[in-house]
């Protein structure tokens, strides 16, 4: 590897639990993001104990959930290929040290931040959060955490962010490419509808400035316009934007991935594919939320043909994308 740059590259994700018996703490720690459920002026006082009864309180009924789809979250072992698959992208251009940071479960930022010093002294350092889309709850999350964690290093290598990639090239093609894919299994898929769904989000946050929504929408309408354009399998004429996985009381992003489903059935629509837009892994929302839950209403309406997109996962168009950015990001 002589004579090429090292570059550090950090993957930031959710993170899930490993075990039942992380459920509960997974949960704790998520809720006691701050940007996540922003409680104002007396969030000092309130959000340790909030967090800690919404987690026993949802702990048993989170707990069945892993339960139906193996007993722990798969986002760990899916990143770990995604990290892999970068490395060796990046391998012929640069001497790549590609580590994982979690937000709310193992490894968590301190760890990577450990494991990176373990690899040795780097020239840069690529911010490379695992969202398509910016959001505070997520993006901005992660970032904040790692310069918690990082601090200010006077003298150290410089660090480079990306902060989306909701409209990258690749990225829009590997979304296309498992899009027609899933549309395969389709007697006719002009005739399905795509149900786009999307992580939700309060809309407190969108009302402060999140560009999340837009983006999810940007994303879309790419994908939407590159696979009609595009040979191959027929491409849907219908199309639906939709939010799920909300939690709490309070309002959040609309219209609801339940709500989409019932209505559409109700409009006679009997072929869906489910598109988990905003998931680069498979994870409780789409093993259990999409595939077990609503697949159950779906069937429950009448929806004779149900699928649902895997997630990009490791898919060789969507690592490259990552690889790109990667690539750009250190000029």
């Amino acid at each position: 590897m002589a004579g090429k740059k090292k570059v550090g590259v950090v993957l930031f994700q959710l993170g899930g639990p490993d075990s039942r018996e992380a459920v509960e703490p997974f949960l704790y720690n998520l809720f006691c993001d701050p940007d996540i459920i922003p409680l104002g002026p007396l969030g000092a006082i309130l959000r340790r104990p909030l967090a800690r009864y919404i987690s026993t309180r949802r702990s048993k009924v989170a707990g069945e959930h892993y339960d139906a789809i193996g007993g722990s979250s798969p986002i760990r072992q899916l990143t770990e290929r995604q990290r892999d698959g970068l490395g060796e992208s990046l391998a012929p251009f640069v001497d790549p040290a590609v580590v994982i940071a979690m937000r709310y479960w193992h490894p968590l930022t301190e760890e990577a931040v450990e494991e990176l010093r373990r690899r040795g002294p780097v020239d840069e350092i690529v911010l490379l959060p695992l969202y398509p889309h910016y959001s505070y709850a997520t993006t901005k999350s992660s970032l904040k955490e790692w310069d918690r964690v990082y601090g200010t290093r006077n003298g150290g290598p410089p660090v480079r962010r990306v902060e989306q990639f909701y409209d990258h090239p690749l990225y829009i093609e590997a979304l296309v490419d498992r899009i027609r894919a899933a549309l395969r299994e389709f007697d006719d898929p002009a005739a399905v509808h795509l149900i786009f769904s999307a992580h939700g989000l309060p809309m407190s946050l969108v009302e402060n400035g999140d560009p999340y929504p837009r983006q999810i929408e940007e994303t879309v309408r790419l994908v939407c316009a590159k696979g009609a354009a595009g040979p191959g399998t027929a491409w849907p004429r219908q199309h639906t934007i939709c939010y799920q996985s909300r939690v709490g009381r309070q309002k959040w992003l609309e219209p609801s991935l339940t709500a989409t489903i019932e209505r559409l059935a109700r409009g006679g629509a009997r072929n869906m594919l489910v598109v988990p837009i905003s998931f680069v892994t498979e994870h409780i929302e789409t093993l259990h939320e999409i595939n077990i839950e609503a697949r159950e209403e779906a069937e429950k309406l009448g929806v004779t043909a149900f699928r649902m997109m895997p997630a990009l996962g490791d898919s060789p168009l969507f690592i490259s994308a990552l690889a790109d950015l990667v690539l750009r990001a250190i000029g």
